[in-house]
């Protein structure tokens, strides 16, 4: 990537839609063609369930609240991280960097809309194995994660340049 201040988002920013456009065309067909809400579970694999969650905390539920309030309160702190992670997409160090940030963004932002939609999230994908449920997970969650997971990879096993190595 080169070291242009918005070299990063050449490559983030489309990945970032292209996420966020499946994302919410899942949770479109979740909602209004399978209908997930009135039939509650469809088993698909011996370890896959759809299964209809309203998420309305973040991660794992934490911080969840019924409050009017708390989805706004949740969608504006994502906002606001949103902001942060295109400041640093834009100064993105190379291109693995920026589609991880992207994915990140993206799935951010589908999750936002659903705040603003339904003051909770469309959360669906039921994984399990011998009576273990994972967390119930849409397509965005699975963005963040991979991204995150990528931003660490990067960070873990990029050649450091220059430095004063074992001094």
């Amino acid at each position: 990537m080169s070291g242009s201040r918005t070299g990063g988002f050449r490559l983030g920013l489309p990945v970032a839609l292209l996420l966020l456009l499946a994302d919410q065309a899942t949770k479109w067909w979740i909602l209004e063609v399978v209908r997930l809400p009135e039939v509650r579970r469809i088993e698909v694999l011996p370890f896959l369930n759809l299964t209809m969650v309203w998420n309305r905390g973040v991660t794992f539920g934490l911080l969840a609240g019924d409050a009017w309030w708390h989805p706004y309160l949740l969608a504006a702190i994502a906002c606001g991280v949103g902001v942060a992670l295109a400041v640093w997409m834009g100064r993105a160090a190379n291109r693995m960097e920026a589609a991880a940030l992207g994915l990140v963004l993206g799935g951010a932002i589908g999750n936002v809309i659903d705040r603003i939609r339904f003051g909770a999230v469309v959360d669906f994908v039921d994984v399990h194995a011998y009576g273990w449920h994972w967390y119930v997970f849409n397509v965005a969650d699975s963005a963040i994660v991979i991204g995150v997971g990528l931003l660490l990879a990067d960070a873990l096993l990029r050649p450091r340049s220059g430095g004063n190595e074992g001094a």
